[in-house]
């Protein structure tokens, strides 16, 4: 009810000054108590060796330096993912960056990895009351040659892996010029055998495994996604999140701000992501899974992501269009569904 009637002021305002607000506010109304912690009594998941207390996450780009984090966990999230981090701060792509594409429950984003750098990502971890199950999405410099990409992930990698959760390798943001490439069969092989190797190597020094999970774009084609599927199974990657936002403009043609440059996220993006999510399902059997990501605006949303084949889902666009009210919507349906 309280977002119904703050959501026209919020829409009033620039949508990356909205995003600060919200957050601010949330901040506020937290640490003053306000908030309360929405109730959490159903049944856990256990997925990739981690027991979740309930499916719904966080996905990442809303806090993408973790300042936020005691905040969103007043809202009922099962988990948070933070991020997208890379090792040297940035300040991402000229401003405006981001539009509202409302008629159609869609933004549009070219923020391009904004983010104040992984030591301070660590730092705010390391300051947050929250203990629950936490998700660090890792990314390059917009400003390292492809070449030396994997040089970024293992630096991230490495000084998140004591603090983290799950770790997001995030290879399908299409705002950083050329990444989606490291999607291609030689570059993500080799990719994913450096992380799996420098996992390894910090589970030994430190005795915790921490998961790896791969990030992917909506806009892959079928044999793309067959490839993808092989090289997870090859390198026994515990994870993939499908999926990130989509450069198609499929269901916002002709609307203000539609031919933005950037990433188009949102309503438009369910069934995109949907068939990706099924396409991963019959290539994967099981053996890996997925987590759901785009386009949830409700809870037969996120069914949908269920029956597609994801186990988890996250949420992003849709809380800037339905609140925080769109987390237990989503619980109550997946209550429903468990005991019927």
């Amino acid at each position: 009810m309280m977002y119904s009637l703050a959501r026209p002021l919020f829409f009033l305002l620039d949508p990356e000054k909205a995003h600060h607000l919200a957050l601010e506010s949330l901040r506020l109304a937290n640490a003053a108590g306000l908030t309360g912690r929405i109730r959490n009594d159903n049944k856990p998941v256990s997925v990739m060796g981690l027991e979740f207390p309930n499916p719904v996450g966080l996905a990442a780009g809303l806090d993408k330096n973790g300042d936020y984090i005691d905040a969103l966990s007043s809202l009922g999230f099962g988990w948070l993912e933070i991020g997208t981090v890379t090792p040297r701060p940035q300040p991402g792509n000229p401003k405006p960056r981001l539009f509202r594409l409302p008629k159609s429950n869609a933004v549009i984003n070219r923020m391009g990895f904004n983010n104040l750098g992984v030591d301070k990502l660590v730092e705010n971890v390391r300051n947050a009351r929250y203990k629950g199950i936490l998700g660090i999405n890792i990314g390059k410099n917009f400003d390292t040659p492809l070449e030396s990409a994997s040089n970024d992930y293992l630096a991230c990698l490495e000084k998140v892996y004591p603090h983290a959760s799950y770790v997001t390798v995030n290879i399908s943001s299409p705002n950083t010029k050329n990444l989606r490439k490291l999607q291609q069969s030689d570059e993500l092989d080799h990719l994913l055998e450096s992380l799996k190797r420098k996992q390894a190597e910090l589970e030994g020094l430190s005795g915790k495994h921490v998961p790896l999970a791969l990030k992917i774009s909506p806009d892959l084609s079928e044999s793309e996604i067959d490839e993808i599927s092989s090289l997870l199974l090859k390198h026994e990657i515990e994870g993939v999140i499908a999926t990130n936002t989509t450069l198609s403009r499929t269901g916002v043609e002709g609307q203000l701000h539609a031919s933005e440059a950037g990433g188009l996220s949102g309503e438009p993006l369910r069934e995109a992501s949907n068939g990706v999510i099924r396409r991963l399902h019959s290539c994967l059997a099981g053996k890996i899974p997925i987590i759901g990501v785009g386009g949830i605006m409700n809870g037969e949303d996120a069914m949908e992501k269920l029956d597609a084949g994801a186990t988890l889902v996250q949420v992003y666009s849709g809380l800037i269009y339905r609140g925080p009210g769109l987390v237990p919507e989503i619980l109550n349906a997946w209550n429903e569904r468990r005991d019927k």
